[in-house]
């Protein structure tokens, strides 16, 4: 029996699953399948980079599965926290990434890739944490904390936590990642939308982020040059325009059944093909068929994902399971953006299947959360009565069987 339950911390042997609500099981497979799709496409588009590199074709592969195998343990551990606890102890974690994700800008401390200062060395330079996407689960939990409370939150408190907010996005923007700033943006934006906020305000705070938006493009050359190789990139293939027209063409050599698991040919070429471009591999080696099987599993995840939320009878949960829907499917919609020229070239990787510690750990993070709000979708805050003349005060509390039985499981 006790081997049995040290198993339990494994999501694979979890024996409470036939409890959970349909959603939350549908969920959970599919995230399953994401991941371990992920981890196959990932082995094929970084084996001649690692090979030629560290004559290990395999091991960026490796370092992907060791991440999964701690996400699956956080992811498992998530599925079984209450929520209430969740949002006692996200905004300690906050302040924590928060100090992480400024402590990039240290000399010393930051670590710089292609031009963008946003890890931090861990013991080794091999070992690196990206706290811009370690910090994605906790400005979910307390965005959904005070959006979901916000007409019984003094307009102190709701400074205090906007002008957190702010800090979050300008120290991401300051790395510089005008992409990962954006997606925080919107999502914080949806669920300020989905909490029934005053619509001058959600118009207001868009033009500002579009402005934002603007004034960073202006004021960096790198990202100007982005946007104008993104508008024609085959007027300049072997320069800026080098990324979009080898992914472009990877896609396009794809065809209808593509070229095969392996096959491809274009991730010799392609730069960072493990990362920000996995999709363009993908769709070489899948095609047409297979990127569109690919979208459709992002869409049915969405979908189920947005039912939770229709179905979540607290406010603060609805609002946690809006968040993590609309950044899985936002960052996984966008990346394919990216990749086919829908969209200017930038550094955001495609959930579950582009190659990185910190955004394995984030995305199954939040996977947990979406399944988490699942299992206690039905639960119902109490709702104070005011007093009747001759009626004592009631308190009601709505809960089924899964909001009840699992809220420690």
């Amino acid at each position: 029996m006790k081997i049995l339950q040290i198993f339990q911390i494994f999501p694979f042997f979890d024996r409470t699953v036939d409890k959970w609500a349909t959603e939350a099981r549908l969920l959970r497979w599919l995230t399953f399948l994401w991941l371990f799709a992920g981890l196959a496409v990932l082995f094929s588009a970084s084996y001649p980079t690692a090979d030629a590199a560290f004559k290990d074709g395999t091991l960026y592969f490796k370092y992907q599965l060791a991440w999964a195998a701690i996400g699956l343990l956080v992811f498992n551990g998530i599925v079984h926290l209450p929520l209430k606890f969740m949002l006692k102890i996200s905004p300690i974690f906050l302040f924590i990434m928060l100090a992480l994700l400024y402590a990039t800008h240290i000399p010393g401390l930051g670590t710089t890739r292609n031009a963008a200062t946003r890890w931090l060395s861990v013991g080794s330079s091999s070992f690196l944490l990206q706290p811009s996407e370690l910090i994605k689960p906790f400005l979910i939990l307390q965005a959904a904390q005070l959006f979901g409370n916000w007409n019984r939150t003094h307009w102190k408190t709701r400074i205090f936590w906007l002008v957190v907010f702010l800090l979050v996005l300008g120290g991401i923007l300051m790395q510089p990642s005008l992409s990962v700033t954006a997606l925080c943006g919107i999502t914080l934006w949806l669920i300020a939308l989905g909490a029934g906020l005053p619509s001058i305000q959600m118009f207001g705070t868009a033009a500002l982020g579009t402005c934002v938006a603007l004034a960073s493009v202006t004021f960096r050359e790198y990202q100007r040059r982005r946007i104008m190789s993104f508008l024609d990139p085959w007027q300049d293939q072997a320069g800026d325009g080098y990324q979009l027209t080898q992914s472009l063409m990877a896609i396009g050599s794809g065809g209808l059944w593509g070229t095969g698991f392996g096959l491809s040919q274009q991730k010799l070429f392609l730069p960072i093909q493990y990362t920000d471009f996995i999709f363009a591999v993908f769709a070489e080696e899948f095609g047409l068929l297979g990127g569109i099987c690919l979208l459709v599993l992002v869409m049915i995840y969405g979908t189920i994902g947005l039912s939770v939320t229709y179905k979540c009878k607290d406010p603060v949960i609805r609002l946690i399971a809006l968040g993590s829907t609309s950044l899985i499917v936002v960052q996984a919609i966008l990346n394919v953006g990216v990749a086919t020229g829908v969209l200017p070239t930038t550094g955001l990787p495609f959930p579950f299947l582009s190659y990185g510690g910190s955004t394995t750990l984030s995305c199954l993070f939040i996977a947990g959360l979406l399944i988490r709000s699942a299992r206690e979708m039905a639960s119902a805050e109490v709702i104070p009565f005011a007093r009747g003349k001759g009626k004592n005060d009631l308190n009601t509390k709505r809960q089924d069987k899964l909001g009840t039985r699992s809220q420690f499981s």
